[in-house]
């Protein structure tokens, strides 16, 4: 039995389908009991855990072949990460307490960056998953392609893509998440000691101007990058709801400043299948059905 969690979501989903497909049984691990039916029709067991409960973690992780943790992404977090270190410690005691073989953990490219950022939520994941005496996978992957979802309306609307990551010529490593959901549950079949990294990119790295090449094909209408200036970030973020944005301009500042990289620049991470074309037109694709709902 594999315990998923985020199951729910784009990696788990394909996690949790890819491992289903191969007739191997999975527990999804839920927060929401009203979504259970959708995964008790695929032949799921079914066990009801908050991220920060570790009594709960504990009884849905017991018994498992393995586990698949996926941490919930806070993208506005307090000063020092307090909600991330919640789970961290409800995580960490769980698996201890539990023993699954083994345990893929969902972690990041920039989970070994050099400063404070963003994604320093998941450096410190990893580092408490380091200490159960477990045989440990930390998964990190690129930056999601599936980020374009937010470029659509604009891309669609005005021609226009307004990108953060820049400059806009520079290609950067991204990936798809059912590439990444497909890897995971090959990594959690897989027998192996201690602790390992994983790092996982698409077929070919991206700039700006490639995702607005993709959404001008997708389209069929010209599409051309705005780079947003860093003096604005600020201002934008807090208007959007933020309260603590610096976490998020110095994830951006790591890629715009190439301290954001996998080891070796990606020349020894997995690469997946999808390409940015792909996923882009599926997210056209999918904006269309809405409008037309």
């Amino acid at each position: 039995m594999y315990a998923i969690t985020g199951i729910t979501g784009k990696v788990g989903g394909a996690l949790a389908r890819s491992l289903l497909a191969e007739g191997q049984p999975v527990r999804a691990v839920l927060r929401d009991a009203a979504k259970a039916n959708e995964w008790r029709d695929l032949g799921c067991d079914i066990a009801l855990a908050e991220m920060e409960d570790a009594a709960s973690l504990t009884s849905a992780f017991t018994g498992a072949a393995g586990v698949f943790i996926l941490p919930p992404p806070e993208f506005d977090p307090e000063p020092g990460f307090p909600g991330a270190r919640l789970v961290i410690a409800a995580v960490t005691a769980a698996l201890a307490k539990a023993r699954p073989g083994k345990v893929v953990c969902l972690s990041t490219i920039g989970a070994d960056a050099p400063h404070e950022n963003l994604l320093t939520q998941h450096t410190l994941m990893e580092q408490s998953l380091r200490e159960i005496g477990l045989p440990v996978t930390l998964l990190r992957p690129a930056w999601f392609m599936e980020n374009a979802l937010w470029d659509v309306a604009s891309a669609r609307d005005e021609g226009v893509l307004r990108s953060f990551l820049q400059p806009a010529d520079r290609p950067l490593p991204m990936v798809a998440t059912q590439d990444v959901g497909w890897l995971a549950a090959a990594l959690l079949q897989e027998e192996w000691s201690g602790t390992r990294v994983v790092e996982l990119e698409g077929p070919a790295r991206a700039s700006p101007n490639d995702i607005a090449r993709a959404f001008a094909a997708a389209l069929e209408r010209t599409v051309r990058v705005e780079t947003v200036p860093r003096e604005s970030w600020e201002q934008i973020f807090r208007a959007q709801g933020m309260r603590n944005p610096l976490p998020r301009m110095r994830m951006l500042d790591g890629f715009k400043e190439g301290w954001m990289e996998f080891s070796e620049q990606g020349r020894s991470a997995v690469k997946g299948m999808t390409t940015l074309d792909s996923v882009i037109a599926e997210l056209v694709m999918a904006s269309r059905g809405k409008a037309a709902a």
